[in-house]
């Protein structure tokens, strides 16, 4: 008997093919959204939103599957009627992340071999085209080909995602569940970012437009870097580049990062704000940090920044010719000047 993947499996994963047959074959038209009986949906999307984009929160919240499928579709198009890159990105990686939980929980939970075989089968093969399998022979490990996992694990800085780091045998790399999973966290970002980039609606309801305008005068501006990246050295280009992306830097890289910035005579307030796409991002703990960092907060210290032989050994240097004769990432354009 073949296996199918359940209605619940669908409320979780409402980019799969499935899902977007059920909504298609429900002959659903979006002026319905303008009916009264659709305001919980809509509802429920704002919330989402304002979860990721304000509260910098992940909404884990579940309810039937139609309501969800229907609640994932109406939150992406408040994100185009939003249209603003930067809480487009924001959003897409809180949607990322709450899919990685989801995942990670039903691969350690399911006990049927085929059904757990399936979810691998269905979003790490068939969407990515990441080969991976379970290995019930060790551990029910997960392996993939170096290959795949050197395109991947390379956008990572921190050391234990280094190949001489890893279990590797016969070709394959070996990883828990939770890594094997965190690996495709950057596809599934990029995969909700281009659905909503590349939605095409020529009309949107105006109840969904409505809710949409109030999220959009609540978001705050953020307070952006705007000197030149040029005049930047590479190691610090790289931190903001890995930001950007909504990766995770290690302490190591945020500390040199936050350390650079205070020593130009950048804000409080503007070197915070530098780290407001980081998926752990928290603004209370962050300004703690960069404020004890500044000398403002617990032993009155000011902190330099690292030397570049103490970045070297942190795997945070990215030296070109550019860097000749400095010692400190602060020296960093002097030669030319």
């Amino acid at each position: 008997m073949s296996i199918i993947l359940g209605k619940d499996d669908l409320a979780k994963y409402p980019f799969l093919e499935e899902a977007g047959t059920y909504v298609r074959e429900s002959h659903f038209d979006l002026d319905d959204f303008n009916r009264s009986e659709f305001l919980h949906i809509i509802e429920r999307a704002s919330k989402r939103i304002e979860f990721a984009l304000i509260q910098g929160k992940v909404f884990m919240d579940l309810e039937k599957y139609d309501i969800e499928l229907f609640t994932f579709l109406v939150s992406l198009i408040m994100m185009k009627y939003i249209y603003e890159d930067s809480a487009i990105k924001k959003f897409s990686l809180f949607e990322a992340i709450r899919v990685e939980r989801f995942l990670i929980s039903d691969l350690l939970k399911e006990k049927d071999l085929r059904k757990k075989n399936l979810l691998i089968s269905r979003i790490f093969r068939e969407l990515f085209q990441l080969d991976v399998d379970l290995d019930t022979k060790k551990n029910n490990l997960f392996k993939m080909n170096i290959s795949n996992y050197l395109d991947r694990a390379t956008q990572f800085n921190e050391i234990e995602w280094k190949l001489i780091n890893r279990a590797v045998d016969n070709g394959y790399v070996y990883l828990d569940v939770d890594e094997t999973v965190r690996l495709i966290r950057y596809e599934i970002y990029k995969l909700m970012y281009n659905k909503i980039k590349n939605m095409n609606i020529t009309k949107i309801p105006e109840q969904i437009r409505f809710h949409a305008t109030l999220i959009k005068n609540k978001l705050i501006p953020t307070i952006k870097y705007t000197k030149n990246t040029t005049d930047l050295p590479p190691c610090i280009k790289k931190a903001l580049e890995f930001l950007n992306k909504s990766e995770n830097l290690p302490h190591s890289a945020r500390f040199m990062l936050a350390t650079y910035m205070l020593s130009l005579g950048k804000s409080i307030d503007e070197v915070v704000s530098l780290f407001q796409n980081a998926p752990d991002f928290n603004e209370k703990i962050t300004r703690y940090q960069v404020e004890h960092l500044a000398g403002k907060k617990g032993s009155q210290t000011k902190y330099s920044v690292p030397a570049c032989s103490k970045l070297v050994n942190e795997n945070l240097c990215y030296a070109t010719i550019d860097c000749k004769g400095i010692t400190n990432p602060i020296q960093f354009g002097r030669n030319r000047k």
